[in-house]
């Protein structure tokens, strides 16, 4: 009510003084008659004495009111010392300013600094300047100047700003920008509107909301500190829980220790400091009365320093009993920080709601997570699958042909600058790439060592090092960036718990296509049926008109083709190094051996297994990832024991080969 007769006595004024501006043939534009009503106020800019003048321009509903606003709070109002008025100055030259005027928004002329007077409000004027440009800056026409306004005040925000805010939602046309403008209403009735019932009611609205703002608005609610009353603690104190001196929350010396800063009771004397004491007071041989040869005995000790406290010399000395008596007329609490029950109450039973769907969600999250590895651990192992799976040979170079295809796709990066159309190429150009690598390695090495598996280890150990020093001596020691195409970029929010990255949703997804591409090939094509026949009974096969060798060689390319183009999708988010292939050829042999040696199937549930058993180390001990692959290891070594022919084990004559 002052506040409003306030306006209307301002009001008033300016109207006074634009009828005695008519009269002296000097008309004032509207804006300016209320800046002359609060003249005296808006030059003495005392924020005790400045909120009517906030508000009588706020009010006055000229749209002149928000640059006025605007204007006061960057400190470039300037008034006219030869008739007082105020006008928004421009600096055009060194201490000369071009003077505009709010009304009509043309210059008026330039002066010199000192013809005018700089309006300098502080930072309480400045922060209430504020808190009034919110009522336009919510409203304004730009959507823009909107947004900015919206997401200043959910960056900062206070109580004043809950009424504006309330009143800038209902005119709000954008649905984006309505739906925040509701949510920060929200937060901000839970820390700040006056009523309980408000309060509660936009608790348990957002209870299920997992948002960082909500638990943030909720967490100071059922904040506690713990404080020491005289007696009983008052009824109207929110207590959080009654504590008792001596247990394992509040030791007796930290109760004590409270009393004596609360200054409720005196401190306690240490051993060393009653020690110091007596040295300090020792006369013609005694202290306190008492031989300086008897101090040896505590009691004594103790007489002595009573007796120096009954003469004022030093604090007096407290015993247990003393302690126990002190403690026992002063009781002990957590106290909330919110001084109303229910809202207390209300915060609590949301946060616990919170917390139980937070975990769930984590939850969720780590099995996405897992999920994404096992797909990144399948692509890397189905080359595998075929090379030793199906024919049996143990490739250690199998990682290098997937570094490879990582390489591929960087080399084509360079000539094809869009992202997108360079990933298009280099994924068939990895294949026939690594293809070619493959049959050119089983040509030359890997056929003349078949059933000799620690000769065929050896040989391919000894390639994979050769070419890994063949990329360094190319491409350098540095790693190389293998851009993915923007609309890769981001992630897929789900929630403020739950999100995964695009290029994972890629790779899963073209882990997906290549299980298919692979199924077709062994189930629909003459390569796999012959891959098939091969690998069920090598010579009956040839004996049926089948080239083994024919086989072997096609197979094994169509293996390293694959590990190629897992390069390619690897390489996007991971750094594309000559040691690309060895982070990934130890999880490959085991996602392969784990499923069972042969079975795409199996390959698949061996990737999932061991992803989701990593991510689930991991998230145990997160800190430390190298103990849970060591974990991780153990855990397939174990397994293996019970299940050596893996998950899916071969059925049939090549079950024993």
């Amino acid at each position: 009510m002052l506040k409003n007769l306030q306006i209307i006595l301002a009001t008033l004024i300016a109207l006074s003084l634009s009828a005695r501006a008519q009269e002296a043939g000097a008309p004032l534009g509207p804006m300016q008659v209320v800046l002359q009503a609060q003249a005296e106020l808006i030059v003495k800019s005392s924020r005790k004495t400045i909120g009517p003048v906030i508000d009588a321009v706020s009010a006055s509903g000229l749209a002149e009111a928000q640059g006025v606003l605007e204007a006061w709070q960057a400190k470039e109002i300037w008034q006219r010392k030869d008739d007082g008025l105020f006008f928004r100055g421009e600096e055009v030259a060194s201490k000369t300013y071009r003077l505009i005027d709010f009304d009509s928004g043309e210059a008026v002329g330039e002066y010199a600094s000192s013809d005018l007077k700089q309006i300098k409000p502080n930072s309480g004027i400045r922060a209430l300047l504020g808190t009034a440009l919110v009522t336009f800056q919510l409203n304004d026409p730009d959507r823009a100047k909107r947004a900015d306004a919206l997401l200043s005040l959910e960056r900062d925000s206070n109580a004043d700003l809950l009424t504006p805010l309330r009143a800038a939602i209902d005119p709000e046309e954008d649905p984006e920008l309505k739906a925040r403008k509701q949510r920060l209403e929200r937060l901000l009735t839970i820390s700040y509107d006056p009523a309980s019932e408000a309060r509660i009611a936009a608790i348990e609205e957002m209870s299920g909301d997992l948002g960082l703002d909500v638990r943030g608005a909720l967490n100071p609610l059922t904040a506690t500190t713990l404080k020491v009353f005289e007696g009983e603690p008052p009824e109207d104190v929110n207590l959080a829980r009654r504590l008792q001196p001596g247990s394992e929350d509040l030791p007796r010396e930290m109760a004590y220790e409270m009393l004596s800063d609360a200054e409720l009771a005196p401190p306690r004397v240490s051993v060393d400091a009653v020690r110091a004491a007596l040295m300090e007071n020792i006369a013609d041989g005694s202290v306190g009365g008492v031989p300086v040869a008897d101090l040896s005995d505590p009691e004594k000790r103790v007489t002595a320093y009573n007796t120096l406290a009954g003469e004022g010399l030093v604090p007096p000395y407290l015993d247990d009993d003393a302690v126990t008596d002190a403690l026992a007329v002063h009781s002990f609490a957590e106290v909330y920080a919110e001084p109303d029950p229910g809202v207390t109450e209300a915060a609590e039973r949301a946060l616990t709601r919170i917390s139980t769907k937070v975990g769930m969600n984590q939850m969720v999250d780590l099995g996405l997570d897992a999920l994404s590895l096992a797909s990144i651990y399948f692509l890397a192992a189905i080359g595998l699958a075929i090379t030793f799976g199906v024919m049996g040979v143990i490739n250690m170079a199998h990682g290098e042909f997937i570094m490879m295809g990582a390489y591929t796709g960087y080399v084509v990066q360079q000539y094809i600058p869009n992202h997108t159309a360079s990933i298009a190429v280099a994924i068939p150009l990895a294949f026939a790439v690594t293809f070619a690598a493959g049959v050119a390695m089983e040509r030359l090495v890997i056929r003349w060592l078949y059933n000799r598996p620690l000769e065929t280890l050896l040989a391919t150990f000894g390639i994979s090092i050769a070419l890994q020093q063949l990329a360094k001596n190319i491409f350098g020691t540095q790693a190389r960036p293998l851009t993915a195409p923007a609309w890769l970029d981001g992630a897929w929010v789900v929630s403020d718990v739950i999100a995964i990255s695009y290029i994972r949703i890629a790779i899963f997804v073209l882990a997906l296509i290549f299980l298919g591409v692979f199924l077709y090939i062994m189930k629909r094509t003459r390569l796999g049926l012959e891959t098939r026949a091969v690998t069920q009974n090598r010579k009956m096969a040839a004996a049926m008109g089948i080239n083994p060798e024919r086989v072997n060689m096609l197979t094994f390319g169509l293996g390293s083709g694959i590990a190629g183009i897992a390069g390619v999708a690897i390489g996007l988010y991971a750094k594309v190094t000559s040691e690309l292939g060895a982070d990934y050829i130890v999880q490959s042999f085991m996602t392969v051996v784990v499923g069972g040696v042969g079975n795409i199937w199996g390959t698949l549930l061996g990737a999932g297994m061991i992803g989701f058993l990593q991510k689930g180390i991991e998230w145990f001990n997160p800190s430390n990832t190298l103990a849970a692959q060591t974990y991780m290891i153990v855990f397939i070594i174990i397994f293996i024991q019970f299940r050596p022919r893996g998950i899916i084990a071969l059925k049939g004559r090549a079950a024993g080969d």
